[in-house]
């Protein structure tokens, strides 16, 4: 039986691209063998797209565009070819892939741009679709979302690159509106650069200003001092949540720069919770990956603050799949390894091809 032709694409123009290295050799080393020929295609950080035949070790180390076998690759949006042309020596290949598995957090990669195109190409794939995707990196649509279903978030307001020349009109009325601290955010962005928390008008005129240089939207929100919870949401048609893990050094900051940072090695699950609780924030992870036609794979964010209120931070539609990553480690605690885990993205990626959420 011939095997199942795997795409890996992984790197990408984001700030995340060293955490996209280490989650796709992660996938690529935990793929099995026996069922699936991988393929691997990496962006460079200026966006160059390349084919590449070489060790996983080099995608680890980050050398791995420097390989001199590497090729142009094109993900060619004609269902015709259903795969990628590589060019090499003037000579263009065809090579057929039955799925693909982005590894592409950030923008270009988790906001519905690859997705699109592999829509375009006809090629599976694993994970949210287009407007899943675009509609939880954007932090407004989100919250947007969310409001509707009756899901809690954070107070928010949304500041757009229009209304620029009144920014200190409209930062005073946030401010009077909200009261501080204020949590500043670009309403797209995968990780937390540009991302502050202000404690005064002066503070949040200037965080602002700095959001602003990362996207062309901002969200403020009503800064929450409370417990950090996590939640992995798996599936298609009948999702599920995992059991509720907790991040205990909630203040400290994760710089997606460094590979071997991750939220996951503060990870302790389950959480400390009354069951009643623990099964009422598992359903509310699975009720909010539903309003956002979400598919595949989710990580799902809460606050749990002092007074009880249960508050949905963040849906990350591209969660790390390294080993101490948030996400794998709650679905290991669920009883599915790293490789069983990915086999199953890719099997339910393929059942699932021509289901629309």
């Amino acid at each position: 039986m011939a095997k199942i032709k795997a795409a890996v694409i992984f790197g990408g123009t984001s700030p995340e691209y060293n955490l996209s290295l280490a989650s796709a050799a992660e996938v690529i080393s935990n793929i099995p063998a026996d069922k699936y020929e991988v393929i691997c295609i990496g962006i460079t950080k200026k966006g160059r797209w390349l084919y590449f035949p070489g060790d996983v070790s080099e995608i680890l180390s980050g050398e791995w565009d420097q390989d001199p076998d590497c090729t142009s690759a094109i993900l060619s949006p004609d269902p015709i070819h259903r795969g990628i042309i590589t060019l090499e020596n003037g000579e263009a290949t065809v090579r057929r892939i039955d799925v693909v598995f982005p590894v592409l957090p950030g923008k270009k990669g988790a906001d519905g741009t690859i997705q699109g195109l592999l829509d375009l190409a006809g090629i599976p794939y694993v994970g949210c679709g287009l407007l899943a995707a675009a509609s939880c990196m954007d932090k407004s649509h989100t919250h947007m979302v969310l409001d509707d279903y009756g899901i809690e978030t954070a107070a928010w307001k949304l500041i757009t690159q229009r209304e620029i020349n009144r920014i200190e009109e409209i930062c005073g009325s946030v401010a009077e509106e909200l009261g501080f601290p204020l949590a500043v955010k670009p309403a797209n962005s995968g990780c937390s650069l540009g991302t502050n928390v202000a404690g005064d008008l002066d503070q949040l005129i200037s965080a602002v200003k700095i959001a602003f240089s990362h996207d062309n939207k901002v969200v403020i929100e009503k800064y929450v001092r409370a417990r950090k919870l996590e939640a992995a949401v798996f599936g298609y048609d009948s999702p599920f949540s995992s059991l509720i893990g907790e991040i205990l050094s909630v203040g400290k900051v994760y710089d997606p720069t460094v590979v071997n940072s991750s939220s996951g090695d503060d990870l302790v699950i389950p959480a400390e919770l009354p069951m009643e609780q623990m099964n009422q924030i598992r359903e509310t992870a699975v009720e909010a990956y539903k309003a956002l036609g979400c598919k595949g794979m989710a990580r799902v964010d809460f606050f749990l603050t002092e007074d009880g209120k249960l508050l949905l931070n963040k849906i990350g539609t591209a969660p790390g799949l390294r080993g101490n990553s948030v996400y794998p480690k709650l679905m290991e605690n669920l009883g599915m390894s790293l490789p069983y885990l990915i086999d199953k993205l890719l099997e339910t990626a393929l059942e699932n091809a021509e289901k629309n959420y």
